[in-house]
């Protein structure tokens, strides 16, 4: 009977807790959960991802109340789905990143493990990144080594792209493990999301309707583009700390007093249309970069953003000079929403085994690390 990992991902776009009870070799996905964030949870979560006042009491209230929350989903994934809890050899917990500065060399996530483990009585794995930034690494993103095991082909070039609050590439070049690499290419729906809330009241553009009803300012893109982070040359990640509403604002202040613009233009869906152009052109840049490597091949979109269509179809226009197909991780078996979570689950495997769960080449850590550290019943 083989072991089951269940594994839990709160991503940046902070919408809520993923929860996946996986077995592998082969993947089965035995049951799934996604529980929402409560709106003053959520708030805090993002107000924590910046500098602000009594952080240290705030953050640790959130530990505790994120983890409560982790430890009864999980528990409630076990029962509605009648899992054999002795089956289950351990929990694969990320936690919510409140802080990622691999600059500075740290990281922090919180959902305290402890709290999880009492509530469920099964041991967690987490803190799954320190381990890579001690060896030098970024600590993210740490998806592209379960893309490899689980996607990688023998005669196709193929690119895993996930779509959360920030995009991520995972390059696996056909029949080549040693020549997989990936990297952040910067905001996916952070800013998206944020805009929309802002301007319509809704969380989320659905399908991407707000946006294509928008045309891009290119004088606007020209200016979100001058980010330092998108001159940095693999390998790199980001987050909140580097796009967030506040960058988005200053940016904007800086660009209608320094050019002579239209304010015709300058209209909420016409901005919403520059942010999805900002994604796909750097998404369209990470993936020609390997052109000497992977001439064409495949894309397979993951995360909350493989649900946009208008993305899809801009990033399927945007491709089309080097024929790369774009489709989401259902073709290939695996729910674009459940990619994540089961990475996770994935994680806490390769901890248990004592295995390493980085890719060097995605990192730049020194070398292959076992990652995480486990709180026992």
């Amino acid at each position: 009977m083989s072991a089951i990992y269940i594994g839990v991902m709160t991503g940046t776009s902070m919408d809520g807790v993923d929860f996946v009870a996986a077995s592998f070799e082969p993947l089965i996905i035995h049951a799934t959960l996604t529980l929402p964030f409560e709106p003053e949870l959520r708030d805090e979560l993002m107000a924590l991802t910046l500098p602000d006042d009594n952080e240290i009491d705030r953050m640790g209230k959130a530990d505790v109340t994120l983890a409560q929350m982790i430890g009864h989903g999980i528990n409630q994934l076990i029962e509605n789905n009648k899992l054999d809890r002795k089956q289950i050899k351990a929990i694969g917990s990320h936690g919510q990143t409140i802080r990622h500065r691999p600059e500075h060399g740290f990281t922090l996530q919180i959902g305290d493990p402890n709290i999880i483990t009492e509530i469920t009585q099964i041991p967690v794995v987490s803190d799954f990144r320190r381990r890579d930034m001690a060896a030098g690494g970024q600590g993210a993103p740490l998806v592209p080594a379960f893309h490899q095991a689980l996607f990688q082909h023998d005669s196709i070039h193929r690119v895993i792209l996930n779509l959360g609050g920030i995009a991520n590439v995972s390059m696996l070049p056909a029949n080549n493990p040693e020549a997989v690499y990936g990297f952040d290419t910067g905001p996916a729906n952070i800013l998206m999301d944020a805009w929309c809330q802002r301007h319509t009241g809704h969380p989320y553009d659905e399908n991407g309707d707000w946006a294509a009803y928008g045309q891009p300012i290119r004088s606007l893109l020209d200016r979100l583009q001058t980010h330092e982070f998108f001159a940095i040359e693999p390998p790199k990640s980001t987050g909140r700390e580097d796009f967030n509403l506040e960058w988005l604002d200053d940016q904007m202040i800086d660009w209608r007093n320094d050019l002579d613009y239209d304010e015709i233009e300058d209209t909420p869906e016409n901005v919403q249309a520059t942010l999805m152009k900002l994604t796909t052109r750097a998404i369209k840049k990470a993936i020609y970069r390997s052109k000497e490597l992977m001439p064409t091949g495949e894309v397979y979109v993951c995360g909350g953003g493989a649900y946009n269509s208008h993305l899809l179809e801009q990033l399927r226009w945007r491709l089309r000079k080097h024929n790369w197909s774009v489709q989401t991780t259902d073709v290939l078996g695996l729910a674009p929403t459940w990619v994540e979570a089961t990475a996770f689950a994935w994680l806490a495997m390769r901890f248990v085994d004592q295995l390493s769960g980085n890719l060097p080449a995605v990192t730049g850590a020194a070398g292959g690390r076992i990652l995480g550290t486990i709180t026992a019943i």
